[in-house]
Parts: structure tokens; C-alpha cells; sequence
């Protein structure tokens, strides 16, 4: 089964400037605009937002 742009991946940088990153797939047509998340960072060692790079 081939893969579509409908349901892309994502990398998800976290905005602490720490380099850590998530990965995940979003729905264009659910979320057309840039995923902000609210994750766990190891590396700094608190929630902070990890917002979707192009």
C-alpha cells in the first residue's frame, strides 16, 4: 500500500533549543496549519511546545 501526501510525516522540534525532536504523521485535511505540541523534553527535563517544521 503506497503512502500519500494526505497523512504526511512531521518533525517536531522541540522550541527549547535543546535538538530533541518527535516524529509523527498528521492529517492535511483535519490540521492544514503548522502542529503545536505540548511534549516532554529528556533533555531539558520539562514540558515545553514542539512546534511542526516544513
Amino acid at each position: 500500500m503506497a503512502r500519500n501526501d494526505l497523512r504526511p510525516v512531521v518533525r517536531l522540534p522541540s522550541t527549547a533549543g535543546t535538538g530533541y525532536t518527535y516524529v509523527t504523521r498528521k492529517n492535511r485535511r483535519n490540521d492544514p496549519d503548522r502542529m503545536e505540541l505540548r511534549k516532554y523534553d529528556p533533555i531539558a527535563r520539562r514540558h515545553v511546545t514542539f512546534r511542526e517544521e516544513r
